[in-house]
């Protein structure tokens, strides 16, 4: 049986750079947000779903999502918010599970489960342990601010949508502490990878 992690962070945390380094190191990472996009592409079942909910005007002219179009329509209104999820989410784990069997039936003895939201979306029934990438408020803010050219109301808007890393790191098995060089972050990682035994 093939040994999963649920790896997890907030926004702008860091949490990418910790699954690119498993990944360097051969671990099967299965990303949420890749599924995410995926589901929602024409061909699937979830976009026409989002359409018929939504409208064609969150379509872009090549047939679409509007991203921009249908986060600002989401973040603004919880109702919308909760019809989304309620199509994406289910779409997303599905794609999530077809992804893990097959890394498992590639041989591979650890699989990563790379997802933003696991504690809020309570899919820690779905890994055996958990990892959180942390960082402190500040350094959070200034890293989304940076990232995505937000305002800082903006990037403070995001980042009260998601769980506080603080709550995260009370559940968490392991935690990553990525305030520091990137040397540091790395080294923190290896010596997990060592103490649970984790193979690729």
């Amino acid at each position: 049986m093939a040994f999963i992690v649920g790896l997890t962070g907030g926004i702008a945390s860091g949490k990418s750079t910790v699954s690119k380094l498993l990944e360097e190191r051969g671990f099967a990472i299965i990303d949420a947000d890749i599924a995410a996009r995926k589901v929602v592409e024409p061909e699937e079942k979830a976009y026409r779903e989002i359409v018929e909910t939504f409208g064609n005007e969150i379509l872009l002219e090549d047939g679409s999502l509007d991203r921009a179009r249908l986060g600002s329509i989401v973040f603004q209104n919880e109702e919308e918010r909760k019809k989304l999820n309620g199509i994406v989410h289910p779409a997303v784990r599905k794609k999530m599970k077809d992804w893990q069997a097959e890394a498992v039936e590639a041989g591979k003895q650890t699989v990563i489960l790379d997802i933003p939201l696991l504690y809020e979306s309570k899919l820690t029934h779905l890994v055996e342990k958990t990892i959180v990438v942390f960082v402190n408020k500040e350094t959070q803010l200034e890293r989304l601010m940076e990232r995505n050219a937000f305002t800082e109301e903006e990037a403070i808007s995001r980042i009260a949508s998601q769980m506080p890393l603080q709550e995260k790191v009370k559940m968490a098995d392991a935690v990553i502490d990525n305030n520091g060089s990137m040397e540091e972050t790395e080294r923190q990682l290896e010596q997990l990878i060592e103490k649970w035994k984790m193979k690729p």
